[in-house]
């Protein structure tokens, strides 16, 4: 899988990330007064998201090596693009997939965890708020971590999500540096109608590599060794 696709998901999808992460994220405490110190617990926070990001990519990477071993590379791609079209489009129909969701008490445990570090003014307790929010129930992180199964290794894995969590720093540090100003209506509104349009694109995309069609880039075919060959 190509990992410039990682990096553009995340800057794409960040407009979500602030939707369902900002009011956490401006709920950090304040720490020290010293803008140095605050600085600092801003980037730990968003540090230990991608970490979680990075290791979850590692294990998906791991299964997806396995599956490409099988030979199960083009398959997984075009099944990974199917996954992606038929949750935004039941997204956008206001309906949702039965595992969308973690279990209940495994959610309501990470909540009460995070209010507890919430309370905390150190370095470590914000980096931890940050590796907790990782795991919180997110979609486009699913959509990130169906790309990292598709490139077939555990460093390939972690190097797909640690770029999505790169390209999701730049308006998550914003936010939480500047306030409120970026979680307006018209921001939150513009995101709902630019997500799903990227992750229907990606889910497209995920299909046609599948395919091997023989398109330069867009549909390459596939080798045994899973690795794309673009031909002249």
């Amino acid at each position: 899988m190509d990992a410039w696709t990682a990096l553009l998901l995340g800057l794409g999808g960040s407009l979500h990330c602030v939707g369902m992460c900002g009011p956490l994220a401006l709920a950090l405490s304040g720490g020290s007064n010293r803008r140095a110190a605050f600085l600092l617990g801003r980037v730990l926070y968003n540090g230990g998201r991608v970490l979680t990001y990075v290791l979850l990519g590692g294990l998906f990477g791991l299964l997806g090596g396995w599956l490409q071993m099988a030979g199960w590379q083009q398959t997984l791609s075009v099944a990974v693009g199917a996954i992606i079209l038929v949750s935004t489009t039941l997204t956008l129909l206001r309906r949702r997939l039965p595992l969308a969701s973690l279990p209940a008490r495994v959610v309501d445990t990470l909540k009460r965890a995070l209010g507890r570090l919430l309370r905390l003014e150190s370095p470590s307790g914000l980096l931890s708020i940050g590796v907790l929010n990782g795991l919180l129930p997110c979609g486009l992180v699913y959509v990130a971590l169906a790309g990292s199964v598709t490139t077939g290794g555990v460093v390939q894995g972690m190097t797909y999500m640690a770029l999505f969590g790169a390209g999701t720093i730049p308006l998550m540090l914003t936010t939480s540096l500047m306030g409120r100003l970026i979680l307006r209506p018209r921001v939150q509104a513009l995101a709902l109608r630019a997500v799903p349009v990227s992750m229907l694109l990606l889910g497209f995309w995920f299909v046609l590599r599948g395919l091997g069609l023989g398109i330069p880039y867009l549909s390459p075919i596939l080798g045994a060794d899973g690795m794309a060959h673009h031909g002249h």
